[in-house]
C-alpha cells in the first residue's frame, strides 16, 4: 500500500460517537454535483469517511476544495476528487472551530490553516461549523488565544502593533514534532495572542497591521453551528 494509502488520523478523536453522528448528518446533505469546501479537524475527517462511502456507493460526482495539505491527502486516500478556487467556488463548506462565542463569532487556527479556512468561508454561500458543547463560550477568547499568521520579517512590527490593540501575551507558536516554530503552509509564523477584551472590530484591526497575513478571529460571517453531542 502507498504512503497515502497508509495515512491515518494523527491523534485520538474525543467524543467520537457524537462526532460520527454529525459527520453522518453532513454526509447526508451532499448532493450530486456539489463542490465542497472542506475544513480541518477530526470531525471533518469523520465526515470525509462518510462522504467517501456515499460517493462510492451512489457514484456521486463531487469535488472537494480542502483547507490543508493533511485534508488534501485524506481526500486522495478516500478517492474524493480535488479542485481549487481557480476552477470553482464552494457550493457549501463544513469545518470545525476552537471556540464559538456570541453571535457565532469564532476562534479558529489551532491547526494553523486559518488563512485558507477564512478564504473558503468567505467564498462559500453556506458554512456549517461543527463543534461540541466544550467549544461554546460566553466571551470569545476565554479558552484559546487568537492566532495571527505573520510574515516572518514583520514579527517585531506586528508584535508592537498587537500590543497597541491590547494584547497582553504574545508568543510564537512552537512546533510539535520538529525543532523551532510552527511554519504555516504559506511559509509564515503564528503568534498566539491573548486579549482581555475582543471588540467587534478586532478582526479588522488585526488584519490592517502590515505583515499580518490573517488571524483566527471570525466575526460576522454567515455560519450555521452544528452540535456534536457529548455522550
Amino acid at each position: 500500500m502507498s504512503l497515502i494509502g497508509n495515512l491515518e488520523w494523527s491523534g485520538a478523536i474525543i467524543n467520537r460517537s457524537g462526532k460520527e453522528k454529525v459527520a453522518q448528518q453532513i454526509a447526508a446533505m451532499v448532493k450530486d454535483g456539489d463542490i465542497l469546501g472542506v475544513g480541518s479537524g477530526s470531525t471533518v475527517y469523520l465526515a470525509l469517511l462518510a462522504i467517501a462511502d456515499r460517493i462510492r456507493i451512489e457514484q456521486l460526482n463531487v469535488l472537494a476544495i480542502p483547507t490543508s495539505l493533511e485534508i488534501s491527502m485524506f481526500c486522495s486516500k478516500l478517492g474524493i476528487p480535488l479542485t481549487t478556487l481557480f476552477e470553482h467556488t464552494p457550493t457549501w463548506l463544513f469545518d470545525g472551530a476552537d471556540e464559538v462565542g456570541p453571535n457565532n463569532s469564532l476562534i479558529k487556527g489551532r491547526g494553523g490553516a486559518m488563512f485558507k479556512e477564512k478564504l473558503l468561508i468567505a467564498s462559500s454561500p453556506v458554512n456549517y461549523i461543527i463543534v461540541d458543547d466544550s467549544k461554546l463560550v460566553d466571551k470569545i477568547g476565554t479558552n484559546f488565544p487568537v492566532p495571527v499568521e505573520v510574515f516572518p520579517q514583520a514579527l517585531l512590527l506586528v508584535d508592537a502593533e498587537l500590543k497597541k490593540l491590547g494584547a497582553n501575551s504574545i508568543k510564537i507558536r512552537p512546533a510539535a514534532g520538529k525543532d523551532g516554530p510552527v511554519i504555516t503552509e504559506n511559509n509564515n509564523l503564528i503568534l498566539d495572542c491573548y486579549f482581555d477584551t475582543i471588540s467587534d472590530t478586532m478582526e479588522r484591526d488585526i488584519k490592517s497591521i502590515t505583515g499580518v497575513i490573517e488571524s483566527g478571529l471570525f466575526i460576522g460571517y454567515n455560519l450555521q453551528i452544528l452540535m456534536a453531542v457529548n455522550e
